[in-house]
């Protein structure tokens, strides 16, 4: 039987989020204060939000003096893909995990969050998600208010090379967990084909970024869980031969 998850081993897994947290959010910092965007609602937004697509979406609507229901809005459709990966850890934690304890780390829930916490082989417990958002959460707030004090004196290159960062970080968690396992390769090749379908098909480029991830995510899920299901049986085998 594997080792029981501790806080040392979520801290250690949010190591390298938080590195590629820090570029993402300096830029977010610098791009947003330079717009007219207040350093310290930037930095509140980085603290309560920890999300780089709804943060950058959200601070487009209030630069444009928008209403609190589009900002609502938007913040719904773009980050729905959190309600996805919510109810899909929650199935993962640990029995002892209480239901306060489950609205906290539902807080920290980001793509490379959870795509770290669903690699793991145990049942995952609250000190392990509690490490694991820590790092990148202190990180993502440091790096928006380091680039707010900043400013906007960055050359527009060094930005641009700043917000690929969160993408490569990303691509680096998904690709060895789909390189180990093919039905997480297929399941993700499905994705990205569905991806390039609505960014390269006329019509279908129309929909909005937040609904597309929705769409391929829950299609190439349904797909997965159709044609790959993780049967019961074989869950059980295998604990009998790691206990």
């Amino acid at each position: 039987m594997e080792p029981k998850l501790t806080y040392k081993n979520g801290l250690k897994g949010g190591i390298p989020i938080a590195l590629g947290y820090f570029a993402v959010s300096f830029a977010f910092g610098v791009s947003v204060v330079s717009q007219g965007l207040p350093w310290f609602i930037a930095t509140i937004m980085s603290f309560t939000n920890l999300t780089s697509a709804g943060q950058f979406a959200g601070a487009a609507v209030i630069l444009a003096s928008g209403t609190v229901f589009e900002v609502l809005l938007t913040q719904i459709v773009i980050n729905a893909r959190y309600f996805l990966m919510g109810v899909t850890l929650s199935q993962r934690l640990d029995e002892k995990v209480t239901l306060f304890d489950r609205f906290l780390i539902s807080y920290g829930i980001t793509d490379e969050i959870f795509g770290v916490a669903a690699s793991q082989k145990q049942p995952i417990t609250k000190e392990f998600m509690y490490g694991l958002i820590l790092l990148p959460l202190i990180s993502w707030t440091l790096g928006t208010l380091t680039g707010a004090i900043a400013g906007n004196f960055l050359p527009k290159i060094v930005l641009d090379s700043l917000s690929i960062a969160l993408y490569a970080m990303f691509i680096a968690i998904v690709i060895p967990a789909g390189l180990q396992n093919k039905k997480v390769f297929i399941v993700v090749a499905i994705s990205i084909a569905l991806s390039c379908l609505f960014y390269f098909t006329p019509y279908l480029n129309k929909v909005s970024a937040g609904i597309a991830y929705i769409i391929c995510a829950v299609v190439a899920s349904v797909i997965g869980a159709i044609f790959f299901p993780i049967k019961d049986d074989d869950n059980t085998e295998k604990e009998a031969e790691n206990g």
